[in-house]
C-alpha cells in the first residue's frame, strides 16, 4: 500500500513513518515529489496495517496499490522518474539521449574509433557488448573483462558514460566496476536472480523487454529491481516476435504510450533489434522519437561487413551522422531536445 504524507511534511516526521514501517517488518520505499512524499509499504498483508498509519497526524491518506507491479506504477509515483547516469546525462527529462556503438566490443581500436564517431555526431552514451548472448554456441561470445576495459578507456577519453550487458549474477559486480549503466537483455528479462542482483547495486539498469513478453510482464520484471532498492531503472522496448518474418522482430511502438501511462519509469527504444535491417533502422528511430521515447539505443560500426555480431543491422558512420541530424528535427517537433 502507499502512505501519502500531508503537504510539507518535515524530515523528522517522514522518519517516524519509515521507522514504523520497518518496525512492522516491511521495507519502506520513499518517493519524494515537489510537494508530497509517498512511502510505499510493499509486502504480504501490508493492508492490514492501514488504520495504524491513518491514525498518524502526518499521514494524509493510505491507499492500496491495485497494480501487481507496485513500485513501478503511477500510483506509487506520479512524477516521471529522471535517471541520473553520470557526466550530466539524465534519462527521462526533456533531453533525449542516444546510446550508440558496436553490438560487440571487438578491439580497443574499434571502441576508440566508434566512440569518436558517436561523440562527434551527438551521441551521449557509448554502448558495446562484452558478454554476448548468441543463438549459436559457435558465434563470437565477446571479450569479457578485457572488452569492458577497452570501453571504459574509450568512455574516459571521450567523457561519455558507457552501457553493457550482464548475463549472469557474477557479471553484475564486474560491470558495476567498469560501466555506468548495466543492461539486462531480452533473453534475461525473467532471470529473477539476475534482476535482484542488479537491484542490489547502485548503477542504473536498462531492462529490455523479452521478445515474447507483455508490457505487464516487463513491469513486473522491473519491480524485482526496484524492490531491492535500486530505483534507477530504464525500460527498453526492442521489438517482439510475431508471425511477421520480413523483419527480424516487430517494433511495438504501442508499448511507449502504454508504459508511460502505467509507469513513471523512463522508456528507451532499440530500433536496431526492433527491425534488424540497416536501411530501415533510421526510419524506425525517427518513429521512436515521435512516439515519446526518452532515448534510443543504436548499433553503429565503422565496418559493418567485418562485424563479429549483428553487422546487417549496424549503421555505417555517415548513416549515423545523417540520422542524428534528422532525429534532432523530430525531437524539436515534439517539444524535446537532442543535439546541443
Amino acid at each position: 500500500m502507499i502512505i501519502t504524507l500531508r503537504k510539507g511534511a518535515k524530515q523528522k516526521e517522514i522518519m517516524v513513518v519509515t521507522e514504523k514501517v520497518k518496525g512492522l517488518g516491511y521495507r519502506p520505499h520513499i518517493s519524494k515529489g515537489e510537494d508530497i512524499t509517498i512511502i510505499g509499504m510493499i509486502g504480504d498483508s501490508a493492508e492490514k496495517y492501514k488504520e495504524v498509519f491513518e491514525a498518524m497526524d502526518v499521514v494524509e491518506h493510505v491507499n492500496e496499490i491495485q497494480k501487481p507491479y507496485k513500485l513501478a506504477s503511477r500510483e506509487f509515483k506520479r512524477e516521471n522518474t529522471v535517471v541520473k547516469v553520470s557526466r550530466n546525462v539524465d534519462i527521462g527529462g526533456k533531453k533525449i539521449h542516444v546510446m550508440a556503438g558496436p553490438c560487440a566490443i571487438e578491439s580497443r581500436d574499434l571502441m576508440n574509433d566508434t566512440g569518436k564517431i558517436v561523440k562527434e555526431a551527438g551521441g551521449t552514451i557509448l554502448r558495446g557488448g562484452a558478454f554476448k548472448p548468441r543463438s549459436s554456441p559457435y558465434a563470437f561470445q565477446g571479450l569479457g573483462e578485457e572488452g569492458l576495459k577497452y570501453m571504459e578507456e574509450a568512455g574516459e577519453k571521450l567523457h561519455m558514460p558507457t552501457i553493457s550487458e550482464a548475463m549472469t549474477v557474477e557479471q553484475v559486480e564486474l560491470l558495476s566496476k567498469y560501466c555506468d549503466i548495466i543492461q539486462i537483455g531480452a533473453r534475461n528479462m525473467q532471470n529473477y536472480d539476475l534482476l535482484k542482483a542488479a537491484g542490489r547495486q547502485k548503477k542504473p539498469v536498462l531492462l529490455k523487454r523479452g521478445m515474447a513478453a507483455t508490457v505487464k510482464e516487463l513491469l513486473l520484471s522491473a519491480e524485482y529491481i526496484l524492490s531491492q532498492g535500486n530505483y534507477d531503472v530504464i525500460l527498453c522496448e526492442r521489438g517482439i516476435r510475431t508471425f511477421e518474418d520480413s523483419t527480424r522482430f516487430t517494433m511495438d511502438l504501442n508499448a511507449v504510450p502504454v508504459l508511460k501511462k502505467f509507469s513513471h519509469l523512463p522508456v528507451v527504444l532499440d530500433p536496431s533489434h526492433g527491425i534488424g535491417i540497416r536501411e530501415h533502422v533510421g526510419t524506425m528511430a525517427k518513429a521512436c522519437i515521435a512516439v515519446g521515447a526518452d532515448g534510443i539505443i543504436i548499433e553503429v560500426h565503422p565496418r559493418p561487413e567485418e562485424a563479429l555480431s549483428d553487422g546487417p543491422q549496424s549503421l555505417m558512420p555517415e548513416q549515423f551522422r545523417r540520422l542524428m541530424e534528422d532525429l534532432d528535427l523530430v525531437a524539436k517537433a515534439v517539444g524535446r531536445e537532442l543535439l546541443d
